[in-house]
């Protein structure tokens, strides 16, 4: 590099984890697109913290949870022993708890439109962003809080 030096900073790492995890909600929403589901909202805010996806399908409301992760090959896929909750498809109790304070807000607001739903559901999806051209995974994780 003729004696250059390359920083990058915690600027340019943030950049390119929420490009990942950008990347990582749309190819859940296209999951659940295929499942039938319309997404209805993503990134929603509340003064509890953030949902990534909402969907609904004509009958279910999903909030969905999204966790995107770059795929390192054939180590990717395999569970380490006392991983994380989050490698084994759940968030842990805070989040729960957290997801459920965001959703409960969410339906309390009155100035949005929301959909009349006859079952709700919590749901993880853990996308797994290939590197060289791989495809990403998408595990879906159906009622996890």
């Amino acid at each position: 590099m003729n004696g250059e030096h390359v920083f990058v900073t915690d600027t340019d790492h943030r950049n390119s984890r929420t490009e990942l995890g950008r990347r990582g909600e749309t190819f859940a929403s296209n999951h659940l697109r295929t499942l039938g589901f319309t997404t209805i909202a993503r990134n929603q805010r509340t003064r509890y913290g953030e949902i990534d996806l909402i969907a609904f399908d004509g009958t279910t409301l999903v909030f969905a949870e999204v966790k995107t992760l770059r795929s390192r090959g054939a180590e990717a896929s395999r569970r380490r022993p006392g991983g994380s909750s989050w490698e084994l498809g759940w968030p842990a109790a805070r989040q729960r708890r957290r997801l459920r304070r965001v959703a409960l807000e969410w339906l309390s607001d009155r100035t949005r439109p929301r959909p009349v739903a006859s079952e709700l559901r919590f749901d993880v999806l853990k996308v797994l962003v290939g590197d060289n051209g791989r495809p990403p995974r998408v595990e879906h994780v159906k009622g996890a809080c």
